[in-house]
């Protein structure tokens, strides 16, 4: 079976990065985040990246409109733009005679929460050498075993083309697919722009966590989740307009998803995009990391202009 002619199908149907992993690159994943838990026959995993536009951020930057990220660079991708793409290689495959299983970036009540790690005790597993469903397999990592990038400092993907700057689905399949080698080059420098310019403190600066993905080895920032997903939802009162008189972030970590669904931004746009407000636009993870990787010249990605031309603005 011929891989070019899968690249080709998924970029056609939107993809601007097409990657492929042989299944052996998940070898040591916890097993409720394993594919081959998924389709045990499958021989390649598909990963496909669909680049966020810039000026998604660009009303976040200018702090007026902070919709087009949650819109169109994160649910619009999720469930439009991929959905479609992975529609597309499917049934490619299916004609060739091959199965493929599509997965979307979109958790439905996973049987561990993807952010933390924590596995949950309430499912029952329909065989007992089965972890319980639903398995959810980390997109970042099969990025990184599909040769895509590499896991930067803030343990974010990024990409050779953008940076930081994509959302990922996957695929897999029991079609003998060429898999790509994993991406040998160096994008985070440390440069720890990620680190000083998160609204919510939420990645160490001394304290880091080691994967290894197919023989590589990252390492990257310890992260605080709850602060980081706070934060990236608009709870920061120095980097979002749309949280109450008095909002106290330290006190609102410890409410967790109590405190989430107290910002109005967020229940509006939980009830249009099926998704948080993503209200900051990951200031330090991705939108101080994007200005340095493109001032740096690290990534492929290039613009007439800069991305930040005024002071960056803050509350009181």
């Amino acid at each position: 079976m011929d891989a070019r002619k899968v690249k080709q199908i998924a970029v056609e149907a939107g993809a601007d990065l097409v990657g492929v992993a042989s299944m052996e690159r998940f070898e040591g994943a916890p097993p409720e985040m394993d594919p081959r838990y998924i389709f045990p026959d499958a021989q390649a995993a598909v990963v496909l990246g669909f680049r966020i536009p810039r000026g998604c951020f660009r009303g976040i930057e200018e702090g007026t409109y902070f919709a087009a990220y949650p819109s169109m660079g994160y649910a619009g991708i999720n469930l439009i733009v991929a959905p479609l793409a992975l529609r597309a290689v499917t049934l490619y495959l299916e004609d060739e005679g091959w199965e493929a299983v599509p997965i979307q970036n979109m958790v439905i009540d996973a049987g561990i929460n993807i952010t933390t790690g924590e596995v949950r005790t309430d499912r029952r597993r329909v065989r007992p050498d089965l972890p319980a469903p639903d398995v959810m397999p980390h997109f970042r990592i099969a990025a990184v075993a599909a040769g895509l990038g590499e896991i930067g400092y803030s343990k974010l993907f990024l990409s050779p083309q953008f940076g930081p700057r994509q959302r990922l689905a996957m695929l897999l399949t029991d079609a003998p697919l060429e898999p790509d080698p994993i991406f040998e080059g160096e994008i985070c420098d440390r440069c720890m722009s990620c680190v000083k310019e998160c609204s919510g403190q939420a990645i160490s600066s001394t304290e880091t966590v080691e994967v290894t993905i197919a023989g590589r080895t990252f390492e990257f920032g310890k992260l605080d989740e709850w602060r980081c997903t706070l934060a990236y939802t608009g709870g920061a009162p120095e980097t979002s307009p749309f949280v109450p008189e008095g909002w106290d972030f330290e006190e609102q970590v410890a409410r967790r998803w109590d405190a989430l669904h107290d910002i109005p931004y967020n229940r509006a746009s939980s009830s249009v995009f099926h998704h948080m407000g993503a209200i900051e636009g990951a200031r330090g993870c991705i939108r101080a990391c994007m200005i340095h990787l493109e001032k740096a010249g690290r990534i492929g990605a290039h613009f007439r202009n800069s991305f930040r031309r005024r002071p960056m603005w803050r509350l009181s």
